[in-house]
């Protein structure tokens, strides 16, 4: 599926819809301020920027395995991540910068184990369409 993406940042990218997952890590809780961060997964020749280049934080997890952590300089907005040797080769796009994300539907979830209790009980608090 072809995709763009933008803030300051913009982006192009093929990705295949199966490969897009919820990340309940306590890291992805921590740099998202949110309790989980949604990622679609392509491999780096799949991923054209075509706007700003972003800046990189080098975030080194309690594993030890580094993730790039990629942000608008602008805006501050999350936008990839990747490792560093082979693993550089593999690019996480965030989900939340993606365009055509409503029609992107995570397949799985990890670090499940971190997840908030809270988590399944959201569809029973009240709703408002807008603010």
């Amino acid at each position: 599926m072809h995709v763009t993406g933008r803030c300051h940042c913009g982006y192009e990218a093929e990705l295949d819809p199966k490969r897009i997952s919820i990340c309940h890590c306590t890291d992805c809780q921590t740099l998202s301020g949110s309790p989980f961060r949604v990622t679609a997964v392509v491999p780096e020749s799949d991923l054209k920027l075509t706007g700003h280049e972003p800046k990189l934080y080098r975030k080194v997890a309690e594993s030890g395995r580094v993730r790039q952590q990629y942000f608008c300089p602008e805006c501050g907005s999350p936008l990839f991540v990747n490792g560093e040797g082979e693993a550089a080769k593999i690019w996480g796009i965030r989900w939340g910068s993606i365009d055509q994300r409503a029609e992107l539907r995570p397949q799985r979830q990890i670090w499940c184990r971190s997840a908030v209790s809270w988590l399944p009980e959201m569809s029973e608090l009240p709703t408002v369409q807008t603010d």
